[in-house]
């Protein structure tokens, strides 16, 4: 039986694969069938590295609130109460923007905290 070489489709596909794959060391970038599972294996952890790192920001911004918070003995104050406290008080604040506040501007978060306190 003759050999039978693909055709130009076969073969497009196959360089579009590897395009996406170029980055790859050693099988992963050269042999076509772990070429396709390293591709589908890093589009799944791409995707649920999305929700991932969301989670992980949150838990950065949470751990700087806390850690400033406490750090000063002026405000006798913990994340949890401050967080509910910004919520009843209804302050448009969320943990992003408060975590930036306490890193630059430890003073402005400290008004904040005396603020909420007063009221």
């Amino acid at each position: 039986m003759t050999r039978i070489k693909r055709g130009y489709i076969a073969h497009k596909r196959r360089t579009k694969i590897r395009f996406f794959i170029s980055s790859f060391r050693g099988a992963h970038s050269r042999l076509t069938r772990t070429i396709t599972q390293q591709k589908l294996k890093a589009l799944v952890s791409a995707h649920r590295d999305r929700d991932r790192k969301k989670r992980d920001f949150r838990g950065l911004w949470i751990s700087r609130i806390n850690a400033v918070i406490r750090e000063n003995q002026k405000v006798s104050y913990i994340y949890s109460n401050l967080i509910n406290s910004l919520y009843t008080k209804q302050l448009l604040l969320n943990r992003k923007i408060v975590a930036q506040i306490a890193i630059l501007k430890e003073n402005c978060l400290f008004m904040i905290a005396d603020n909420i306190l007063k009221t």
